[in-house]
This record gives structure tokens, C-alpha cells and sequence, in this order.
């Protein structure tokens, strides 16, 4: 199958501009390749897959080609609606479904949508699986059902409830203390789908909410990825509310970022850190994370004494590390927090629930909290990528920077850790660009880390120009 050229496929699933390159067609022959997908492992019973969206005004259409689709290749569907891709994939679990979709374009601007295809671990589909699937793409008019073994479809009003409780029960929570407290929680869902959970489950903590972007409707008031830059109003309403904490999710309520009682958003970064630090206080095990997550993360294990493993970017590639090494807790930096009790994927809902915890355990502020670690620059770059490999350029910037540590798992990730600095560059798998990030002691340093990384990568194409 010919895919249009702006099309992005990886290996979580397939993202686009509506209209253009993500079109019902589109999505209704990845849909039924994936039933057909998902089939083939079924045996000679009929597959069920789970599907859900996010908030996007171009999610029903979406799901309704999808939802044809996987009825035309025989496949079961149970609808779960408008909910966050967590408690989607929770969803999965419960039915022990084959897999799901999740159509959500997560943190990308409100004109692009995707699916997201998970397997039968509740997990999105990995290295091994996706390219599997993706073979369906040519062969799945062989796996059409006839009239008599087309798919059928439920609906799952329960999905959020589930997924709630399930948060509620997991280990290290004081649900009474907690309830007694009453922290005062601003909350911007950005009118995505984390608002028909993470409101409820604040309630449930006996939180006291002062809520902005809490109507699901898909028409996002800011840029929807909860980076610092992009959550003024929220530090606003953190101030003149009164707050103890701001908190920020991405349209699909699987990343949570933090602004301090001060009003001031502290970076993505310290969400995971500090659900990292609850957790550590009450059970001993190994930290996973990315390479592109901030030190520190590093500073939290070691506090712990415990050892902190690095994957490749994607929450399928830290998720099969934490089962590898038996995480306690795991995630990324932009505030994805993966607290395997529950299941092995981001969470808001579970990050919003471990920090609120810490917050109570140690008494302290939040500002105070952060102001305990050092206080790193990150810069975060990008540039578009041009097609061909890479490999010139990292060889180039390998010899010029002369790190100690150099990390070739995703891109090139160079660290001097005696320095605390480190710089990574890679493809970025749901966009057409380049991302380098770059973290320091000061601004200064990481920004002339970005910049040498800019110069190496000029350098090959001076070289073939």
C-alpha cells in the first residue's frame, strides 16, 4: 500500500495532518491490517480489540472507520469512548482483549490525530511487533469476513470508573490522610480527555480543585503539550487561587507536568522524579527512564541507592526495560510516569496521586521539595530532518566532543557525568525533525551544548556539498 510522504509510521502506531495525510481510508486500512493483525494470534476464535479516543473533534470520525474496519476483517470491538489512552489500555487488561486503538494524537497541535496500537499486554506494540502488523497493510483484503462473520461491537461505560479504582488501590496511597488534607489542586485537562478522569480522582482525594480546560471538547486553549512555556494561564490561576500545586495534562492524560506553589512550572522532568522519590521511600528496586530524561532522575536513585537503567525513547522501550529488570517505578521526562502495580504504561492519573502522597509524607511544599535538588539547565532543540543516515554526523560529533560516555541505543546520546552534562540527538519518531536536548549545570552550558551539536551536523553535508 502507497502511504502519502507526510504520513508519520512508527512504532507505536501511524500520526498525520487531518485531511491530509490521516484520511478515514488511511485509517480504516491500518485498522483492519491490525485486526487482521491480531487475529492471526487468536487461533480459530474471533479477536476483540479495545478502542477509545481522545477529545479531538476529528476522533468520532476516526473511530468510526476504525470500528468499520476491524468488523470487516471479523474482528470484535469494544468501544470505550472518550477516555485517556491509560485507561484504554487498562481496558485492554480487563477484557483481556487481543489489543487495542487508541485514536490520539497526544501531545501534537489539534489539526494532527493518530492511532496507537497496543497488544494483548496492555502495552503499546514494540520493535519486534509493529513491522508484523504493518505487513497486513498489503494482504488484508485476503482477510474481508463474509456477512456471517463480520465483527461485532459493544460499549464499555465502565472503562474510567475501572481505571480510577484501580488508582485508588495502588500500594503507597493514604486515601484518609490524604482526604483529611485537602490539598488544593489547580488542574488544567487542556479540554482534553484527562478531564473525565483526573477531576474525579482529586475529588476522590478530597482535594479542593480550581479547574481551567475541563470541558473535553477537543478545542485546546494553548499549545496542548504541558512543557513549562505553555502553561502561563495555569501558573496564573496557581497564584490567585492560592494553590499547593498546579498540575497539566497533555490531550490524552498520560503526561502530567507540575507548577509550584510559588506559580512557577517547574519542567516536565521533576514529575517523574518526584513519583520516583515516593515510591523509593517505601520499596527498594531499579528506576527506568529514557535517554533524553534529566539527571535528575540519576540524583533520586542514587539518593535511594538504587541503580537507574536508560532506554531508547517510547513507552514500549522503557516499559520492556522495567520488566527486564524489575523496576520499581519507571517513565520519561515529560512527565510520564509508569508505576508497573497498576500497568506498564504512562499515567497522569498515577503521577497526579504519587506526588500528592509525597507532598502529605514529608510535609513540605512543593517549591521547598524541588529546591532541595540542584538546579539544571535543559534545552530542548529541533530542526527538520533531512532523509538519508545520520551516521556521518555522529561520527563527527563523537570525535568532536570526546565524551566519556557515549550511548548509541536511540540517535547519540554523549554524557560527561563528573560535569552533570549530556547531550542527545535523534529522529523524533511522531514528528519530521531532528531533536537534540541538552542538559547542564547553567542555560549557558546547555545551549553551547546544543549549538557544537548544530555545528557537527553541518559539518557531513559541507563535506558532500
Amino acid at each position: 500500500m502507497e502511504l502519502p510522504r507526510e504520513l508519520m509510521v512508527s512504532v507505536s502506531g501511524v500520526r498525520g495532518r487531518v485531511a491530509e495525510a490521516l484520511t478515514p481510508e488511511i485509517v480504516a486500512r491500518f485498522a483492519a491490517a491490525f485486526g487482521a493483525y491480531v487475529s492471526t494470534a487468536a487461533g480459530n476464535r474471533r479477536a476483540r480489540v479495545v478502542i477509545a479516543r481522545d477529545s479531538r473533534t476529528s476522533g468520532p470520525m476516526f473511530v468510526r472507520a476504525a470500528i468499520s474496519a476491524l468488523q470487516s476483517v471479523g474482528v470484535d470491538v469494544i468501544d470505550a469512548g472518550l477516555a485517556p489512552t491509560p485507561t484504554a489500555l487498562y481496558a485492554v487488561r480487563h477484557h483481556q482483549a487481543d489489543g487495542g486503538i487508541v485514536v490520539t494524537a497526544s501531545h501534537n497541535p489539534v489539526e494532527w490525530n493518530a492511532l496507537k496500537f497496543a497488544s494483548a499486554e496492555s502495552m503499546f506494540l514494540d520493535a519486534e511487533q509493529a513491522p508484523r502488523m504493518r505487513t497486513f497493510l498489503d494482504t488484508v483484503e485476503q482477510h474481508r469476513a463474509t456477512w456471517d462473520r463480520i465483527g461485532e461491537v459493544t460499549t464499555d461505560t465502565g472503562a474510567v470508573e475501572r481505571h480510577l479504582r484501580a488508582v485508588l488501590d495502588a500500594p503507597f496511597l493514604d486515601i484518609n490522610a490524604l482526604r483529611k488534607r485537602r490539598f488544593r489542586v489547580a488542574l488544567d485537562c487542556v479540554h482534553g480527555a484527562g478531564a473525565v478522569l483526573l477531576p474525579r480522582l482529586l475529588e476522590e482525594l478530597g482535594c479542593e480543585i480550581v479547574g481551567i480546560g475541563l470541558e473535553p471538547d477537543g478545542r485546546f486553549p494553548r499549545e496542548p503539550e504541558p512543557v513549562a512555556a505553555n502553561l502561563g494561564d495555569l501558573e496564573r490561576t496557581v497564584r490567585e487561587s492560592g494553590a499547593d500545586i498546579g498540575m497539566a495534562t497533555d490531550p490524552d492524560g498520560d503526561r502530567l507536568a507540575l507548577v509550584s506553589n510559588t506559580g512557577r512550572a517547574i519542567g516536565e522532568d521533576f514529575t517523574l522524579a518526584l513519583a520516583a522519590r515516593l515510591v523509593l521511600r517505601h520499596r527498594s528496586g531499579p528506576v527506568v527512564t529514557n535517554l533524553s530524561t534529566s539527571r535528575l532522575l540519576e540524583d533520586v536513585a542514587a539518593q535511594a541507592g538504587v541503580p537507574l537503567h536508560r532506554a531508547p525513547v517510547g513507552e514500549i522501550n522503557v516499559a520492556r526495560k522495567m520488566q527486564q529488570v524489575g523496576a520499581a517505578i519507571g517513565g520519561e521526562g515529560n512527565g510520564g510516569v509508569i508505576l508497573g502495580d497498576i500497568h506498564l504504561t504512562r499515567d497522569a492519573a498515577i503521577a497526579a496521586a504519587l506526588v500528592l502522597q509525597l507532598l502529605l509524607e514529608t510535609g513540605r511544599s512543593l517549591q521547598e521539595i524541588v529546591d532541595e535538588y540542584p538546579a539544571y539547565a535543559i534545552v530542548k532543540d529541533k530542526l527538520p530532518r533531512d532523509a538519508g543516515s545520520l551516521d556521518a554526523a555522529f561520527a563527527v560529533l563523537t570525535e568532536r566532543l570526546n565524551a566519556p560516555e557515549v550511548d548509541r541505543q536511540d540517535g547519540l546520546r554523549l554524557a560527561w557525568p563528573a560535569e552533570k552534562r549530556w547531550v542527545h540527538l535523534r529522529a523524533s519518531g511522531t514528528e519530521p525533525i531532528l531533536r537534540i536536548i541538552a542538559e547542564a549545570g547553567s542555560l549557558a552550558e546547555a545551549r553551547e551544548l546544543v549549538e557544537a551539536t548544530r555545528a557537527a551536523l553541518a559539518a557531513p553535508a559541507r563535506a558532500a556539498g
